[in-house]
């Protein structure tokens, strides 16, 4: 008689980037937590998103985890991240992805974010990028955790790995050495960035969530 095949329980990551996917599946094998499959909104029924009209991170992440828990039965995680410059008093902020108007256009995002702190000197273009995590379940419980990551803006971008602002922006982590986000490998940048860092926070609400009945 063969051995009873272990549960295994899917959890909605509310997103079709496909980074971030493979960002989410690392953390989970890193941890070693068995029995999740981790899938994204590509691999469910597609159902109405609702915009993201929060005022912040962990509202925005809250609205997409909330409605991909309501809709598909799953557990849902959602993040919602963006870049936060000194000189521009946080700003980009929740409107990092769409800063230039035309929502997802990095280069376009890039050049604008440029353009408007041509003039601040090297030592005040401090800036950090933050990512709020929200974890749904279909019982209506929620984690929300936040995860932060300082640097600097360069003048010119670097590097061809990331999306987004990472080829503008240095991290002040000794272990970058001098390299913008764009330049780490992805393993590197799992254990230094906002979003690695708001995701280790929630690998025991995902260990409990495996463990299970």
């Amino acid at each position: 008689m063969s051995a009873p095949q272990p549960t295994v329980r899917r959890v909605l990551l509310a997103s079709r980037n496909a980074k971030k996917l493979a960002e989410l599946r690392r953390v989970v094998d890193a941890a070693g937590i068995v029995g999740l499959d981790v899938v994204g909104l590509d691999a469910v029924p597609k159902y109405p998103e609702e915009p993201e009209t929060g005022a912040t991170f962990e509202e925005n992440a809250l609205i997409k985890a909330r409605a991909g828990a309501r809709a598909t039965g799953l557990p849902c995680l959602a993040d919602d991240s963006g870049l936060s410059v000194d000189a521009l008093n946080g700003m980009p902020g929740v409107l990092s992805a769409r800063w230039s108007g035309r929502h997802g256009d990095d280069a376009a995002n890039n050049d604008l974010l440029l353009s408007q702190i041509a003039d601040v000197p090297d030592e005040r273009r401090g800036a950090a990028f933050v990512s709020a995590c929200a974890l749904v379940k279909p019982d209506g419980s929620e984690t929300v955790v936040r995860g932060q990551w300082r640097g600097i803006i360069l003048r010119e971008a670097l590097g061809a790995n990331g999306f987004g602002y990472d080829p503008l922006f240095i991290p002040d982590d000794a272990a970058a050495a001098g390299r913008t986000s764009a330049e780490l490998s992805a393993q590197e940048k799992d254990s230094l960035s906002h979003r690695g860092k708001a995701l280790a926070q929630l690998v025991p609400a995902l260990a409990a969530l495996a463990a299970s009945d």
